[in-house]
């Protein structure tokens, strides 16, 4: 555990130095204030689109994670970490540290913004659901970034989040966004959907690195 919070602060440092990590989360804040910048109507059905919007997001954010280092230069950071479980671990506490913060922003703005207000169980119910769609993001972008080129990585990410995205039956984003759209339904299974996802794209980038 040291050593992958030792990690998360090197990779957290060297995104931050190469500024790439801003575009989407400003992509993000951008979102947010269009969309709750006039009237969205109650509460949570506007949660509904910034669900949608943060779910590329985070897939963005966590590729650029997982991408920061060249192969010569992740090699050297894992031979330092002591393996590759650290340097993947590391990448996804800077990861879901990201979501969960962009999913708070994301719940609190309209709260703040617009003249409309929800009961705990509902911000519960809109924090779960922005959750669910970072961490399948996240899940989205350490699979795409197993690819050897990144525009691979780019365009399957793309194709993986147009294709899951829009689907109301299907875990955990089209049902957190189906959820919040209908009021009703819960959100055990999305959670839990995308907690297995970015389990296996975490396992998947610590046999990469």
């Amino acid at each position: 555990m040291t050593r992958a919070l030792a990690v998360a602060r090197y990779v957290a440092s060297d995104a931050w130095r190469s500024q790439r990590v801003l575009i989407p989360a400003a992509l993000q804040l951008g979102v947010l204030a269009v969309l709750f910048g006039g009237d969205p109507g109650a509460l949570p059905a506007p949660w509904g689109a910034s669900v949608l919007a943060l779910y590329p997001v985070a897939a963005w954010l966590a590729l650029t994670l997982a991408q920061t280092e060249d192969p010569v230069q992740r090699s050297v950071t894992v031979a330092a970490a002591g393996g590759p479980g650290p340097v993947a671990a590391g990448t996804l506490v800077v990861a879901v540290a990201a979501d969960v913060l962009l999913s708070t922003l994301s719940v609190a703005w309209p709260l703040v913004a617009t003249p409309y207000g929800a009961s705990p169980a509902t911000v519960l119910t809109g924090l779960l659901a922005h959750l669910a769609a970072g961490l399948a993001g996240t899940a989205v972008g350490f699979g795409c970034a197993l690819l050897p080129r990144i525009g691979w990585s780019l365009a399957a990410g793309v194709i993986v989040v147009l294709a899951t995205a829009v689907q109301p039956w299907l875990p955990p984003v089209g049902a957190a966004v189906a959820a919040l759209e209908t009021g009703s339904g819960s959100l055990i299974v999305p959670v839990g959907v995308a907690l297995l996802l970015v389990a296996a794209g975490t396992a998947a980038l610590a046999r990469r690195s």
